[in-house]
């Protein structure tokens, strides 16, 4: 498995992460705890070490899933979860749970996480969403003193705009920013890339694979359940989806070429971008894991590159990726 270094940290992970949110929450029901187990062993036995969960999977499941699946293997392997939600309330759906970044909470947050991912130390601890009414030098302050007392090795932010990024990094350096990143969602080049590059801090790619988007499994015909949360998102309707197949359609123009699946043109792009990048396509079936990891063998050229940026630039994306109320909550 390659490796990768997030940013100018020592934090390496392998080159392609897991993704542990769908099975628990968000794209249908939980999935079967023992097979997402023997899923979660299969990735370790395969070369990943580095696995992405949050206290508001679920809330609480997915930790508890990932630190109880991961016990055997904690030394080999870098847990990265998340604070800032408020799920002290009855709905503690992302979208309905208020945020709080406060330094208390925090310090509160972190006890239950550690407790649930059966842990002495968080590998790396994002702040989920920046909360408007923290100031973030307060909630980096929260974090170092974490770091101070040996409870979270780096500090992470997810979603942040590129002020608040430096503001937070003046005060406890940044190992990594996880925001979502891939070739239908490509705003961050602009602001937030060059900003992280400058400052020598990691970019974990979520939903490299666009929700599933890329894979090219799904087009307009396709019915998402009530309890797949794509089926809130302006850029799953089915007008979207048909508006949108045109860049899976180059996807899969290039996978043929290349002897290929969509998926691994989609997360080989993601990583031919910086070599301080790692996408965390999240999974629930061993053959898409392995599809996942076979990515890492399709080598992109510049001159592909070049291509792919040519024809995705004639693409426009139709649809907001997220409900208008979640969009005032990302890039702040």
């Amino acid at each position: 498995m390659q490796k990768r270094k997030l940013g100018n940290s020592n934090l390496e992970v392998s080159a392609i992460g897991l993704g542990c949110m769908g099975m628990s929450f968000s794209y249908g029901p939980p999935k079967d705890k023992k097979e997402m187990t023997e899923l979660l062993h299969a990735a370790v036995d395969r070369g990943i070490t580095f696995f992405d969960t949050a206290e508001v999977y679920g809330p609480f499941t997915n930790e508890e899933l990932v630190g109880e699946a991961l016990a055997p293997y904690r030394d080999k392997v870098v847990i990265a979860t998340k604070f800032g939600f408020d799920l002290s309330g009855s709905d503690k759906r992302p979208g309905a749970a208020g945020l709080n970044s406060r330094p208390e909470h925090i310090k509160e947050a972190v006890e239950g996480s550690l407790k649930r991912l059966k842990t002495d130390v968080i590998d790396l601890y994002y702040q989920h969403r920046v909360d408007p009414d923290t100031p973030i030098e307060d909630v980096a302050g929260a974090v170092k003193e974490l770091i101070q007392a040996g409870k979270v090795k780096h500090f992470g932010l997810s979603e942040a705009g590129a002020q608040t990024i430096r503001r937070a990094h003046a005060v406890q350096p940044v190992t990594a920013l996880q925001s979502e990143y891939s070739l239908w969602f490509r705003e961050h080049e602009k602001e937030i890339i060059p900003t992280i590059e400058e400052l020598g801090i990691g970019l974990v790619a979520y939903s490299p694979l666009g929700k599933g988007f890329l894979t090219g499994k799904i087009d307009e015909s396709t019915t998402l359940e009530s309890t797949d949360f794509r089926s809130t998102l302006p850029r799953f309707t089915p007008e979207a989806r048909k508006a949108n197949k045109a860049l899976v359609d180059l996807i899969g123009a290039i996978a043929e070429q290349k002897k290929a699946i969509p998926a691994q043109i989609a997360l080989a792009w993601v990583l031919a971008q910086k070599p301080w990048i790692v996408p965390i396509p999240g999974t629930t079936k061993l053959h898409r894991l392995d599809e996942n990891i076979g990515a890492l063998a399709v080598e992109l050229t510049p001159d592909d590159l070049r291509e792919i940026d040519a024809a995705a630039a004639k693409i426009t994306i139709q649809g907001e990726r997220y409900p208008e109320k979640l969009m005032k909550t990302v890039g702040r």
